[in-house]
This record gives structure tokens, C-alpha cells and sequence, in this order.
């Protein structure tokens, strides 16, 4: 059962976004935790109102440990990453990190050739020219260049150890 409609959600971030209101007082407002409408928000400027449809509930193993690297090697927080690749639940990071901690990439399931799944929608570029950009929006475009390079990273270096196993496995 979904505890906020969209309706409510996108009400909710279109009130934070037109600078009404911050993160706490809108909580002290409408009684909903300061991080959960953080984590709308992050979620709406990465995949805008596909951030709030149903998605999946079960991940493959390789898509849980991308995740997980990309969550490691940019230092981000479980809810960054959650809305980075739009899991509507950052405790299933959390689990999956805890699982990783306790037996590795095997306690995230059984791993398969496949390549893993990345998010289905990138933001919408930016129209205006670099020269034109507020220091705040280079340092925005700068970070998320450096997470899309890290996933990209990531993914070919998943994709070329799923490749060495199939030749060590054929011999």
C-alpha cells in the first residue's frame, strides 16, 4: 500500500522547488520526515515523475553490487544512490550492503552474464552555455559527470570480468 500518493509527492516537491519552503519546515508542516521529502526531491531532478512509478522488486545481483560500487567510490549516502537509480527504497541498499559485508558478491545472489540494468532516464541536459552557468550549476553538471563516469566505470569493468570468467570457465 503506498503511504503518499503522487499527487501529494509531486505537491510536495513543487513546494520545496519554488523555494517556499526548506526540507524541515515543510516536515514540521505537512508531518512528513525532512529526509523522506529529500529523497523525493532527489528523485524528481534525476528522472522527474518516473521517479514515483512502479519499478521492479527484485534486482539481479549484478545491478545490486553496481549500486553498491558506485556507492563506494563517489561516497555517496544510501539515499544519493537510491535516487541516482531510482530504487524507491534505500533500505534495499542498505541490505544489500550488509548482505555484501557478511559474504560477498555471492550473498547478493547468483550472478549472471547479463549486463546490469542502468537507469532508464538521464536528467535533461542543460540548454544554456557553459559561460552562462552559476557556479552552483558547473558544480552540479561537474559531479554528475563524475557519477555518470564512475557507473560507465563500473559497468565496463563488470562486463569485462563477466567475459574473463567465461574464458576461464571454457578452458
Amino acid at each position: 500500500m503506498v503511504k503518499y500518493t503522487k499527487k501529494t509527492k509531486l505537491k510536495v516537491i513543487k513546494q520545496y522547488l519554488d523555494g517556499q519552503l526548506g526540507y524541515h519546515r515543510l516536515s514540521v508542516k505537512l508531518g512528513i520526515p525532512a529526509f523522506t521529502i529529500r529523497r523525493w526531491v532527489d528523485a524528481y531532478r534525476l528522472h522527474g515523475d518516473e521517479s514515483f512509478e512502479r519499478r521492479r522488486d527484485h534486482y539481479p545481483a549484478e545491478f545490486k553490487l553496481l549500486v553498491l560500487q558506485h556507492m563506494w567510490d563517489n561516497g555517496a549516502t544510501i539515499n544519493q544512490t537510491a535516487a541516482f537509480f531510482n530504487i524507491p527504497h534505500p533500505d534495499s541498499i542498505r541490505t544489500w550492503a550488509k548482505r555484501y559485508d557478511e559474504g560477498g558478491s555471492e550473498a547478493l545472489g547468483r550472478i549472471e552474464t547479463a549486463v546490469p540494468a542502468m537507469p532508464t532516464r538521464l536528467p535533461p541536459p542543460d540548454d544554456k552555455p557553459v559561460h552562462e552557468l552559476t557556479r552552483e550549476e558547473l558544480l552540479k553538471r561537474v559531479e554528475y559527470l563524475q557519477m555518470e563516469v564512475a557507473v560507465l566505470k563500473k559497468l565496463e569493468a563488470l562486463t569485462q570480468a563477466k567475459k574473463a570468467a567465461a574464458q576461464k570457465k571454457r578452458k
